[in-house]
């Protein structure tokens, strides 16, 4: 049996603390270089000799002041989670902003190690920290890493275990006297009450924290007494005082910075690529080039990949005799699941760029550069961060909105979080730019998409802000982090990880949605006898056995509702199952349109069926649908989970489909105008 160590991991946004984990454990952790990447209690287990490390990567807060979802996961966790020590990681080269997280920290009665990590950057910058006086102060163990060099690594372990199997050590963190006399006050009163009367119940005690009747008249001698001394009653801000005098008085002792006139590489790449007239070309052109890269390289292995799907249906359906399963397999599963592997170079290409703008630190330096230009339209410059992670995924994306504090600014962003075209979404985009557009024109359409969803978002936001979500702005506050090479490997972790995603889903909800489309779009069995009595020509008959079946009705049924822009039964009903992935669009399409009289190696693509049976315009206003209309099932239990109120996701549906509709029926009539 070993033993089993649980370390919660705690740091400011920025620190690298994911990414330590990383490098520890070999995991698999999704790296960001901003607030908000990681925002669920995700634990990663590591053996180290005979123990089983469990580190649980808590969400990057700057505080446990409960004013983010962050910091309040965070500081729950820490007042009720079942862990046996804190992991504090900082920031080597902002060590003093760091050590305000610190001076929180050493305030529960838990065993801690600190890793002052990126310890590489601040060699680099010059910056010396005495780690053996830091740990005296402190009276907790202080190791120097470096998760980029895996710097560290085996010390932070033994670190970790020790101060596991050793008495909690007593803290040395003082507070100035008119704290330190009001705890000894509460703590002796406690004593004679004969209750817990440790340090860490004096101090939840004065800080408010816990109410306690008993105590009434020694609290508020206590508060009277503060208040006289730091002329304000507003004991948070007491305290924040305190903490930001100790990590500057800490500093002092343990730092030092060797002058440098010149300007650091930062600063010099921070002239350009912020600067108030490039900045924001620079922006687009980048974006511009991901999407180009993405589609004029993710259309090399397309051809391999769709004729290697192919060929695999045809060798497998020739073990299959009976015809009903052989179809369900070929058709149905192989067909549906493997129109959605078509796109998996698209979604790599995709997810590898904004992973690279991501962990450089490019992605906070956009959001500071739009901060003006949001708020024009209601949104607050930290709104960038979950909406250019929407063109990932819109999961992580509502998550990491809990990095807005305003509750209003928080739920507005979550929004429009669908207008950012997701990477579900690309494969849709990919197969209907393929058809009616030429090469050329493919990478620039694609773009224009993006950058269209982007903007009918920021509308979307502009009206929901003066009519529903009204209120006064929040000033913009954000650090712009050292920019950082990424590691191959994470970029790697980074990649691999949405890529298994991906296939996860093709593995699972495509695979079962395929199964369902096939059975409804083959069931109920169209008898001879009707084929004969409605006159049906043999190349007409898998047609009118595909308008007759389940799915084909329930398409009729709904499809004079879209009528006026164009869809047929079709498109009407892939849009609903898409619901359950966005991906399953191809799929279902790869099944109804894939008809004829016989259908072998020798039949048209879906390319080429979708560009003979669908006209432009309506092929232009199903673009526009997809891009805006409800998010799939996955994300709308997260939406719902994240607002906290399931009437937000009625709203939300609402919202997003009339917005679909009447956008959809602009493009359309448009379309006809330019085609």
């Amino acid at each position: 049996m070993k033993n089993i160590i649980k370390i919660a991991v705690v740091g400011q946004p920025n620190v690298g603390k994911s990414m330590l984990i990383n490098s520890l454990s070999n995991s698999n952790l999704k790296v960001g270089n901003f607030a908000g990447v990681t925002v669920e209690l995700t634990e990663v287990r590591k053996t180290f000799g005979d123990y089983e490390l469990i580190f649980i990567d808590l969400p990057g807060s700057y505080s446990l002041k409960d004013y983010t979802i962050d910091e309040k996961v965070t500081s729950q966790f820490l007042e009720n989670g079942d862990f046996d020590l804190i992991l504090n990681v900082l920031d080597s080269t902002h060590l003093e902003k760091n050590l305000y997280l610190t001076a929180q920290l050493l305030e529960f009665p838990k065993k801690m190690v600190m890793a002052l990590n990126l310890i590489d950057d601040a060699e680099s910058r010059k910056i010396e920290i005495d780690s053996q006086q830091l740990s005296k102060l402190l009276n907790i163990r202080v190791v120097k890493t470096s998760a980029k060099q895996m710097r560290g690594q085996n010390e932070l372990l033994n670190s970790i275990i020790s101060t596991f199997n050793e008495d909690l050590r007593e803290s040395k963190l003082q507070f100035s006297e008119p704290i330190e006399e009001e705890l000894k006050n509460i703590s002796e009163t406690l004593q004679i009450l004969k209750r817990d009367n440790s340090r860490y119940e004096s101090l939840k005690l004065l800080r408010g924290k816990k109410i306690d009747r008993e105590l009434a008249g020694v609290l508020v001698s206590a508060s009277r007494h503060l208040e006289v001394h730091y002329k304000t009653d507003d004991i948070d801000e007491i305290f924040s005082e305190e903490r930001i005098a100790i990590a500057g008085g800490i500093s002092l002792e343990v730092l030092t910075k060797q002058i440098d006139k010149n300007k650091s590489l930062t600063e010099k790449i921070d002239e350009i690529l912020i600067h108030k007239l490039l900045g924001l070309p620079i922006f687009l052109v980048l974006i511009w080039s991901l999407f180009q890269l993405t589609f004029e390289l993710g259309s090399i292995p397309m051809d391999l990949i769709d004729n290697s799907v192919g060929a695999f249906g045809e060798y497998v359906g020739s073990f299959i005799n009976h015809d009903e399963v052989k179809s369900l397999v070929v058709d149905g599963i192989i067909s549906g699941v493997g129109a959605v592997l078509l796109f998996l170079p698209n979604i790599i290409i995709l997810f590898f760029g904004i992973s690279l703008l991501e962990t450089t630190g490019y992605m906070s330096r956009v959001a500071f550069l739009l901060d003006g230009f949001f708020h024009r339209f209601g949104l607050h410059g930290k709104s960038f961060i979950p909406l250019v992670t929407g063109f990932g995924c819109s999961i992580p994306a509502y998550m990491s909105a809990r990095t807005l504090k305003n509750e209003r600014d928080r739920i507005l962003t979550m929004f429009i979080i669908g207008f950012m075209s997701c990477g579900a979404k690309l494969p849709v985009y990919v197969l209907f730019i393929s058809a009616f557009f030429n090469g050329e024109q493919a990478g620039n359409i694609l773009f224009a998409i993006y950058i269209l969803g982007a903007i009918l978002g920021l509308i979307g936001a502009k009206i929901l802000r003066k009519f529903i979500f009204q209120g006064e702005d929040e000033p913009f506050i954000m650090e712009l982090p050292t920019y950082r090479l990424p590691t191959v490997k994470l970029l790697w972790h980074t990649v691999y990880i949405q890529a298994l995603m991906y296939l996860k889903k093709a593995g699972t909800f495509i695979l079962i949605a395929s199964m369902i489309i096939w059975f409804a779009s083959n069931y109920p069995k169209v008898s001879e006898n009707i084929i004969l009595e409605n006159n049906i020509s043999s190349e007409h008959i898998k047609k009118f056995e595909l308008e007759n079946s389940y799915l084909g009705i329930a398409g009729k049924t709904f499809q004079p509702i879209f009528q006026p822009i164009g869809f047929d039964w079709q498109l009407t009903v892939s849009l609903f199952t898409g619901v359950a992935a966005k991906e399953v669009v191809v799929a279902t399409l790869g099944v109804l349109y894939s008809v004829g009289d016989e259908v072998d190696e020798t039949s048209e693509s879906l390319q080429k069926q979708l560009q003979e049976s669908i006209p432009f315009e309506t092929a232009m206003a199903f673009l526009i649908f997809v891009m805006i209309y409800m998010p799939c099932f996955a994300a709308s239990i997260v939406f719902i989970r994240e607002t906290g109120k399931k009437i937000y996701f009625i709203y939300l549906l609402i919202f997003t489909t009339i917005t679909a509709y009447l956008s959809s029926l602009l493009a359309f009539y448009l379309a006809s105008l330019i085609k």
